[in-house]
């Protein structure tokens, strides 16, 4: 135990908050208005990406009800998965994290697993605080799990996630018999925890998110809940739910190891970036090392959409890839307009996703057309646009790949990465072949004037 830089000792340290990730200097230093130089020649690369984020919080809940020691290699350690552990160790879980070296965004993390018992609660007066910030799948995983738990228990966020839909879930747990306090069923809640729950049953619809079954089916077999999915139809439409059956059947719940694989979703943006730059036809080639084959993420199928259909449904075909299919569908070189439906769910995740982009790639000139839930885009000649990312890490990253081939990209807000990829700006920026050799420019946010190149300043980029 004591190889582990980062100990959180369940004894007399959990009252100690996990120091923050190493990526802290550069995300309070980085500029608040920045610029992308597009890539101007081809470019070979091989690129590692951090760790699944829905893989990693997943983990870090079957961790949690495992019977022993679990150790979770190429882990997230993000905005989002931070949030979830430190609320593991607010529970009363010994959580112990050190660096990975293959990868300065993943770490190694040890949870000690307590078979389904909750060591920390708080009262009907002074409920036990779990802070959740803007992370969907701590805010609805955590409601499920402190449900086994003796007490109560307060999960609250950012204003955002206090907007983000959760009634489903709540309504599913108040079936199974626990008592949840919300004046408008969203956060913030107050759980009443009373433990397992055999032979319970509960139902739960997936229409707004597909995370409150996840949130369930990730306790149930230790809670002893039986709960039917409403609106599944086949996998296809629920790709989050399978992985989520899948993860739980292979999780060791007796301890051992367990390995998470990189990232697709964003993986998404380098696989957009080598399309967009001319893969295949002499010009950029840009690899992700290590890539599985599980099949578990549903943005995996991301390079099979390129060149793009011209359909792609949010529900059956790319999860938050999408948002990175549209990029590609507005440039120049795609060669047909394209039609991308059931968008209903973006528009309660971390931003209106739907009139984000739509509102943004306006202004670089493309033409997107909104209808219902529903988004058209044409291709053609874009140009350079200073863009929001309305704090949405998703956008920020979007923005930059759509700069990869757009000259004159201007990003507000480009530190929010730090929710999924904190170091997502290093990757453009870190020299071939590990790296994309992209030059980013620090602006001034009032006149939009370029100040000075980032690369030439290492504080903003160090990690």
């Amino acid at each position: 135990m004591g190889t582990f830089e980062e100990r959180i000792a369940l004894r007399d340290l959990w009252r100690q908050p996990i120091p923050s990730f190493s990526y802290s200097a550069f995300l309070v230093a980085i500029p608040s208005l920045i610029e992308i130089e597009p890539l101007t020649g081809p470019v070979t690369a091989q690129l590692t990406i951090p760790g699944s984020k829905s893989i990693t919080n997943r983990a870090l809940i079957l961790a949690a009800l495992s019977r022993g020691t679990t150790i979770l290699r190429g882990a997230l350690w993000s905005e989002d998965t931070q949030a979830m552990t430190e609320a593991l160790i607010e529970l009363g879980f010994v959580v112990e994290v050190r660096m990975d070296e293959s990868e300065s965004a993943n770490r190694t993390i040890r949870v000690e697993g307590l078979g389904g018992i909750i060591p920390r609660s708080g009262t009907a007066s002074a409920p036990l605080e779990l802070a959740v910030a803007n992370a969907g799948t701590a805010a609805r995983f955590l409601a499920a799990f402190v449900c086994l738990g003796n007490g109560h228990y307060r999960l609250s966020g950012v204003p955002r996630m206090h907007e983000r839909p959760q009634a489903a879930l709540l309504d599913a747990l108040r079936q199974l018999g626990y008592s949840i306090t919300s004046p408008n069923n969203r956060l913030p809640a107050t759980i009443h925890g009373t433990g397992p729950a055999p032979g319970r049953r509960a139902q739960v619809r997936i229409d707004e998110s597909s995370q409150f079954a996840s949130a369930l089916l990730l306790v149930a077999p230790t809670a002893g809940w039986k709960i039917a999915v409403e609106g599944r139809g086949d996998a296809d439409e629920a790709p989050y739910v399978a992985m989520t059956e899948r993860l739980v059947a292979d999780f060791p719940m007796g301890g051992g190891e367990f390995f998470i694989e990189p990232d697709a979703s964003s993986a998404s943006y380098f696989w957009a970036a080598g399309w967009l730059c001319n893969e295949g036809r002499g010009g950029t080639l840009i690899q992700i090392a290590h890539w599985p084959r599980s099949g578990w993420q549903v943005d995996a199928r991301f390079p099979g959409f390129l060149p793009l259909p011209s359909v792609v449904s949010r529900e059956s075909d790319l999860g938050d890839s999408i948002l990175t299919a549209m990029v590609v569908a507005a440039d120049a070189g795609n060669s047909h307009p394209v039609e991308f439906t059931h968008l209903g769910r973006l528009r309660v995740q971390e931003c209106e996703r739907v009139s984000a982009m739509r509102t943004e790639l306006s202004r670089c000139g493309a033409q997107v057309t909104e209808r219902g839930d529903t988004l058209r885009i044409v291709p053609g000649v874009l140009h350079g646009a200073a863009l929001e990312t309305y704090h949405d890490h998703r956008m920020a990253m979007c923005w930059a790949t759509l700069g990869l081939k757009v000259p004159g990209i201007q990003i507000h807000d480009p530190g929010c990465v730090r929710k999924t990829f904190p170091n997502f700006f290093q990757k453009l920026a870190n020299p071939r072949p590990h790296g994309l050799g992209v030059t980013l420019w620090e602006c001034d946010s009032t006149t939009g004037k370029r100040l000075r190149r980032l690369t030439e300043a290492p504080d903003l980029l160090a990690t």
